[in-house]
Order: structure tokens, then C-alpha cells, then sequence
């Protein structure tokens, strides 16, 4: 590996705003590996990054892994080697994988019923929904009639009560809509049922600990100091025009009644995302926080053995979560994805490494997965918080890196 390395990119040209100051890239590289120390540069350069990191995992061992900028999106102190953020919805692959870990040692039954499990979900129509519904965005209850606010949505049980009276939107298991914010609750008290403890607890006990990892799904007060502050940011301009979603895409995210919308704030007003209760809470769809180490760890533990860490999944369960449950016209994020049993596969909506590639992005711009054909497992985390949901830039350009470099 090379030692710390300073690396600088150019922005495009803009007549409006100054250059920004060179960013000092920290970190190392192994050798062949440059090209995505480049182009993390370039994302502060010309993409608009504050404060990141990304490490990449190579059959169990790290190539990459680099930091730059500042913890805080607004401020000046040093992004360090162990900072953390939140991920949002980064988290749903880690609840995912607890799932299927459960399943693995045969006490989660993925044909199942879901009442089988909790009984109280068994109104309303949705009796007939199977866990495997439920894990890939296709139960149907991807909103709330009404929205629970923040502290309502923190509270152990409030969250799955409310998801468990709700009337689905379609009949579970005949499509596939992303459960942005329920999914913190189904999964969550899906955890609780079986083990008798939080999915955050359960994650801690059987995949951090274990792997040594520096990733919560409830922050513990002592790691308080570590999380650096999020916030949004704006896109640069790329030749003058800056780039916009589709049309019926900026409409679903426009339209209060839409199911996008409907979706998505399903906790209202919405919650301060830097908040010590926010970053204590368990919503395991939503504010897992993590380095982008231990993403990369977490994903490379899937797929092989790991240094000085078990192995979590089975060859089996490696192909489960590779399978594909949903795919296709997606009721709420209103574009094609594509689901296993939890995790996003790699698709247009969403382009990971290669077509057997599986884990998930988050809002704003963070992102984790592996490809077991090439071995390689990837983690990104950011402060800078731009208007992306499962496709950012940033990610994007780091992840066509890695693939020049495999490309060779």
C-alpha cells in the first residue's frame, strides 16, 4: 500500500463561482489502484464534495481506503480516518443481511407468512404477505395513512403498530414499490419477534462485533463524538445546465398526495438528522451510521473470508440475496429497480459494479455493495447531501473507477 498521498483535481471551467482549494487526500492505495484515488479528487473538484471517504476491499483485503475534507459539511475541522455519518438507506442492506442471517440459521422462514411471525399484521388485507414480500419492497405498504412524527417514530413499538394497521396500497406480493421509511419498522419488528431483541442490538451482536466494525443502527453515547455533521449541498453545473430528473419523476417528488411523496415523508415534519436522539434511535431502514471502512468490511464478509473476521454468509444465502424478487416499474421511486430478498441488484436505477452485484445506495449520496464474481466489496460515505435517492455522481464515479482498474 502507499503511504498518505496528496491529490488535487481541476474544476470545469464556471465564469459564476471561484475554483474551489485543492483537497489533500489522505489515506493509501495499492498499487494499480490510483485511478480511484484520482477521481475521489476529482468528486471535491468537480462533483462537490466536502467531506467523504471510500475504501474498496479486494477478496477480503483493502486496496483502497481514503478520506478527505471536513467532518462537518459546514465547517473546517478535518474529516479523520475513523469519522462517521449517516448512511440512510445504506442501512437497508445492513438490516437485510441480518434477515438472512436469520434465515440462514433456519429460524426465519423467507414463504412464511408474515403473521406467522407477528400476528398483529394480519389485518386488511394483509394476510396472505410473505416475508419474502416484506424484504423486497413488495408488501405494499410503502405509506402511512397518517404520518408518525419524529419522536413517534423512534419509539420501539409506535412505528410497527401503526405499519401493522395499515391498509396496503396494492395487494402484497402483485408489485413492487420502494418502502422508504416503513421498511425501518417491518424489518425491525420482524427482529424483534423472532429474537426478542432490536434489530440494532442484533446487528451489533452478530455482524459488527463479530467483523470489528465502526457501524451502529443506534449510535451508543460514547461513539456520540464521531459522527460528523450532514447537510445538503448543491450539484455543480456541468456545462452551464445543471441536471434534472425526469419529468414524471419531478412531479411524483412534487405532489404531496403522491405515493413518492406519501412514501418518503412518512415521518412528518421531518427529523433533524444531527441530532444526538436521532443518532441514538433504531431505524433500521433509514440512520444506520458507519465508516466507509467498515461498509466495505461489512460487504467483503458477505462474500468471502475477511482478515481477522468470519465469513457471514453461507454460498447459499450469498445466491438468495442475489436472486431477483422485484423488478421492473417501481410504484414509488417511479423509475425501473430492480430487488433481491433486501438488497438493490445492480440496474439502471441503480448501477453498481456489474450484473451480479447487490447491496444499496442512500438519499444524499452514500453507498455500499459487493460483486462476488470479482471479489470486491465498496463503501462510500458523505456529508454533502445532494438530491439523489439511488444513483449519485460522486458514488457513480468512483464505482467506474474501480471497474477501470478491474477493466485493466
Amino acid at each position: 500500500m502507499n503511504d498518505t498521498a496528496e491529490a488535487t483535481g481541476h474544476p470545469a471551467p464556471d465564469e459564476q463561482d471561484p475554483a474551489p482549494e485543492p483537497v489533500a487526500v489522505h489515506g493509501t492505495v495499492a498499487p494499480g489502484y490510483e485511478p480511484v484515488r484520482d477521481a475521489f479528487a476529482r468528486n471535491f473538484a468537480q462533483l462537490g464534495d466536502r467531506g467523504a471517504a471510500v475504501t474498496v476491499h479486494r477478496h477480503g483485503s483493502p486496496v483502497v481506503d481514503l478520506w478527505a475534507g471536513t467532518r462537518d459539511h459546514d465547517s473546517t475541522a478535518p474529516w479523520e480516518r475513523g469519522t462517521a455519518q449517516v448512511v440512510h438507506s445504506v442501512t437497508k442492506g445492513v438490516s437485510a443481511a441480518a434477515l438472512l442471517l436469520l434465515h440462514q440459521r433456519g429460524r426465519l422462514d423467507l414463504d412464511a407468512p408474515v403473521s406467522t411471525y407477528w400476528p398483529e399484521y394480519a389485518v386488511k388485507g394483509k394476510e396472505r404477505t410473505l416475508v419474502r414480500h416484506l424484504l423486497a419492497h413488495r408488501a405494499g405498504v410503502p405509506a402511512l395513512d397518517r404520518p408518525l412524527t419524529p419522536d413517534e417514530a423512534a419509539h420501539p413499538g409506535i412505528g410497527a403498530a401503526a405499519v401493522a394497521a395499515q391498509a396496503p396500497v396494492w395487494e402484497p406480493g402483485t408489485e413492487h414499490g420502494y418502502h422508504a421509511q416503513t421498511y425501518s419498522w417491518l424489518t425491525g419488528e420482524l427482529v424483534r419477534r423472532i429474537t426478542g431483541i432490536s434489530l440494532g442490538r442484533y446487528v451489533a451482536e452478530e455482524i459488527a462485533g463479530p467483523l470489528g466494525l465502526d457501524l451502529w443502527i443506534g449510535l451508543p453515547p460514547a461513539q456520540k463524538d464521531r459522527v460528523g455533521r450532514s447537510g445538503a449541498v448543491s450539484a455543480p453545473e456541468r456545462g452551464g445546465l445543471r441536471l434534472r430528473p425526469r419529468r414524471n419523476v419531478q412531479d411524483a417528488y412534487g405532489d404531496p398526495a403522491s405515493l413518492t411523496r406519501r412514501a418518503f415523508d412518512a415521518i412528518d415534519p421531518p427529523v433533524d438528522e444531527n441530532s444526538p436522539a436521532y443518532h441514538a434511535a433504531e431505524l433500521p431502514g433509514a440512520n444506520g451510521i458507519a465508516t466507509a471502512y467498515a461498509l466495505s468490511r461489512f460487504y467483503a464478509s458477505l462474500i468471502g473470508a475477511v482478515e481477522q473476521g468470519p465469513r457471514l454468509f453461507a454460498p447459499a444465502t450469498l445466491a438468495l440475496a442475489r436472486t431477483v424478487e422485484s423488478e421492473g416499474a417501481d410504484r414509488v421511486l417511479v423509475v425501473p429497480t430492480r430487488f433481491g430478498p433486501g438488497f438493490m441488484l445492480h440496474g439502471a436505477a441503480s448501477p453498481l459494479l456489474a450484473d451480479g452485484s447487490f447491496g444499496h445506495p442512500g438519499r444524499g449520496g452514500s453507498l455500499g455493495f459487493a460483486d462476488p464474481e470479482s471479489g470486491v466489496a465498496f463503501g462510500y460515505v458523505t456529508n454533502g447531501l445532494q438530491r439523489t435517492v439511488t444513483n449519485d455522481p460522486r458514488a457513480q464515479a468512483l464505482v467506474r473507477a474501480v471497474r477501470g482498474v478491474l477493466q485493466g
